[in-house]
């Protein structure tokens, strides 16, 4: 059995991150090995213990969110548990030192942001429609109402569909341009192919962020569809897996 791997984000102050990999879990083909999603048709089983694998040394169990492609911001510190239910959003934040907050994809955006003192972090599920209709913009508001004095924040952009790999049609390419005209630097025509192209979602979503004013933006720089043996892509084999953005805030050490 293949061992456990995640991948470590930015050595950000105060702040944990990690995206796990497909590798180290009990699921079966198509879902193997590390499936964290509950909703793809997997054993319900397998789902628990990946889940229980992940756990193992966070500081508490993952915050999961039913997860609709939208705009909704979670306030994780507000939100009281009903059982197995989880709350509908596409990002989470929070100010807490024993909340872990958990995205769920398989080619879109992973992100995490959080301020430069490490004491507040939202983590981001943005696909193409999410990022267009402005999840991105609706979590800073959130983070910046939490945190009025600060003015310098940072994102990571974690592994996702790359720009080789990402073909769209013009639906795609409008609802980027209606709202930044400058953002078509990040679609490429396909040759011989009419109303097709290919898009940059991370860098989509890293103009998305400096608009908003986020100065510090790094990427994992890593195609979930062109790396079959690390990653799962819903975009390259339709029924598979889900990896998971983990983000949290550290004890103080002091």
């Amino acid at each position: 059995m293949a061992a456990l791997t995640w991948l470590e984000g930015p050595s950000w102050p105060g702040v944990g991150i990690r995206f796990t990999t497909r590798h180290g879990g009990v699921s079966g083909a198509p879902f193997d090995s590390l499936n964290l999603g509950t909703h793809v048709g997997d054993d319900a089983r397998s789902v628990a213990e990946n889940r229980k694998r992940i756990s193992a040394g966070l500081p508490a169990s993952p915050l999961w969110l039913d997860q609709v492609h939208g705009t909704r911001v979670l306030d994780a510190d507000l939100f009281e548990s009903m059982g197995d239910v989880p709350p509908q959003a596409d990002a989470a934040f929070t100010t807490r030192r024993d909340r872990v907050l958990a995205i769920m994809v398989a080619d879109c955006l992973p992100i995490a942001i959080s301020n430069a003192q490490g004491t507040i972090v939202a983590a981001v599920h943005a696909g193409w429609r999410g990022l267009a209709d402005g999840v991105i913009e609706a979590t800073l508001a959130q983070l910046r109402r939490a945190r009025p004095d600060q003015q310098h924040w940072r994102a990571w952009i974690g592994p996702a569909i790359g720009p080789g790999a990402f073909e769209v049609g013009a639906d795609v390419v409008q609802a980027f341009l209606k709202v930044d005209a400058q953002s078509s630097a990040c679609f490429v025509a396909r040759a011989g192919m009419r109303d097709k192209w290919l898009a940059d979602l991370p860098a989509l979503a890293a103009r998305r962020l400096q608009l908003a004013g986020v100065t510090d933006v790094s990427h994992a720089d890593r195609c979930t569809a062109s790396e079959p043996g690390m990653f799962f892509s819903y975009r390259r084999d339709g029924v598979c897996g889900r990896m998971v953005l983990l983000a949290w805030l550290e004890e103080d050490p002091n």
